[in-house]
């Protein structure tokens, strides 16, 4: 017997119980025939924090009343811009303060790390990372290795479900680095696969890269604010992520990176350097020879971006009051309403026939599920978004909706139950 029911009626009591619930009137909701949408999908842009116009409009005021002279003289000076950002990453990530920033845009930061921690020598060469991995991905992949002269389609080893299968089965990882270890210069992976949602285990996988004497980096876009993070305990070696999804901070906005302590204060590591992961002591005396910063810091290449850093600010200052902890928990929860909602009006449903591709298992998903739409495609997309749904839609046939814990509720689930239902009708 469920624990759930789908009815509005039980939607709202779990509503009212909810601790985050209050939350939600921190975010600005589209609207669609005067009311908010169903808005699903955070797992590609977050929804707007009402303190956000509040944080950019300071950093104006400050530029127009000090000018160059704000970078030590603003309400939030520019020179330390990204100074109090360490605290409020390290939480959602796992890792000690001086192990994160926000620098950049998630791909550079691949390729710039990639230049530390991708160095193929002899046999040792190839990388190993999941099939159908985010194009960005595979882009910044292919292009490292022929940068360095090998060929792609040799040099990356993709790991690809099975037969018939949807998910990676994680064991094909592993018996790929027992067997083939010596070849493998590095495993970067996407920790949450951006098309079915499954959440890999990274520790496992962190584990076993570095035994076989890989080193190991995840990209983390779909995970960061989305699932609880230990990458300094799981011993990761680096990682990126974007803040622009479950980290709420606007289209294109500034991205962030981990480095491992154990990395963090090599200075002969390879890198591409900037002048803003020089040693602040000595950065203003403009000299040659460039001396890197410690931790993660020493990665920066320019100065804070501080408009899209105001509001990146302004989210994670959300998600400090909120709590890992609880967003873990009522996502867990929200996620499976949605899955139960979806199966219920979809074995009940003539005409609509869908298979939840992502894991059923709470610990290998995070917020996302992905729906695989047999025989309806892209027709049922449309009709859920000319009803007020806003999803995405993956080629060929995969629906994917993203309940997010800080702003989406119980009733947005089952109304969006309510609209699938609509939708196979029209």
């Amino acid at each position: 017997m469920s624990l759930f029911e789908n009815s509005a009626q039980y939607a709202l009591e779990r509503d009212k119980n909810d601790e985050l619930r209050d939350f939600r009137r921190e975010f600005l909701f589209p609207q669609h025939d005067g009311k908010p949408v169903i808005y699903f999908t955070g797992n590609s842009l977050g929804l707007q924090p009402t303190s956000a116009k509040e944080a950019i409009e300071i950093e104006l005021e400050d530029w127009a009343k000090y000018g160059v002279d704000g970078h030590f003289q603003a309400r939030n000076p520019w020179f330390s811009y990204h100074e109090p950002f360490k605290s409020l990453l390290s939480p959602l990530v796992g890792a000690k303060d001086e192990e994160v920033t926000p620098m950049n845009g998630l791909t550079a930061n691949i390729h710039f790390l990639m230049v530390s921690f991708y160095r193929p020598k002899g046999k040792r060469y190839k990388i190993l990372c999941e099939a159908k991995a985010f194009p960005s991905d595979q882009y910044a992949l292919e292009s490292q290795v022929r940068f360095h002269g090998y060929d792609a389609a040799e040099a990356i080893i993709e790991v690809a479900p099975r037969a018939g299968e949807h998910l990676i089965n994680e064991e094909d990882i592993y018996e790929i680095l027992a067997n083939r270890g010596d070849e493998i210069a590095l495993v970067m992976i996407g920790g949450v696969n951006y098309y079915t949602g499954q959440l890999f285990d990274m520790k496992r996988i962190t584990e076993a890269g570095q035994r076989a004497g890989a080193i190991v980096g995840f990209d983390l876009a779909h995970a960061a604010g989305n699932v609880a993070l230990e990458l300094h305990n799981w011993g990761v070696d680096f990682a990126a992520w974007c803040s622009y999804k479950y980290l709420n901070s606007g289209p294109g906005s500034v991205a962030g990176i981990f480095v491992h302590e154990k990395h963090g204060k090599n200075a002969k590591l390879n890198r591409f350097a900037g002048w803003w992961g020089n040693d602040p002591s000595t950065r203003f005396l403009m000299e040659k020879g460039f001396v890197p910063d410690v931790g993660a810091d020493g990665w920066q290449l320019s100065n804070a971006p501080v408009f899209s850093m105001a509001v990146h600010k302004a989210s994670l200052e959300i998600f400090k009051r909120a709590g890992m902890k609880r967003i873990s928990a009522k996502r867990d929860q929200l996620t499976a309403y949605l899955e139960f909602v979806v199966s219920d009006v979809s074995d009940s449903t003539a005409g609509l026939d869908i298979e939840i591709i992502t894991p059923a298992d709470p610990s290998k998903r995070g917020a996302q599920l992905s729906l695989l739409t047999h025989g309806s495609g892209k027709g049922l997309f449309d009709a859920l978004a000319a009803n007020g749904v806003i999803a995405d839609w993956r080629e060929p046939n995969v629906i994917r909706i993203a309940p997010a814990p800080l702003y989406n509720s119980f009733a947005d689930v089952h109304q969006f139950g309510v609209f699938l239902r609509k939708a196979v009708a029209e």
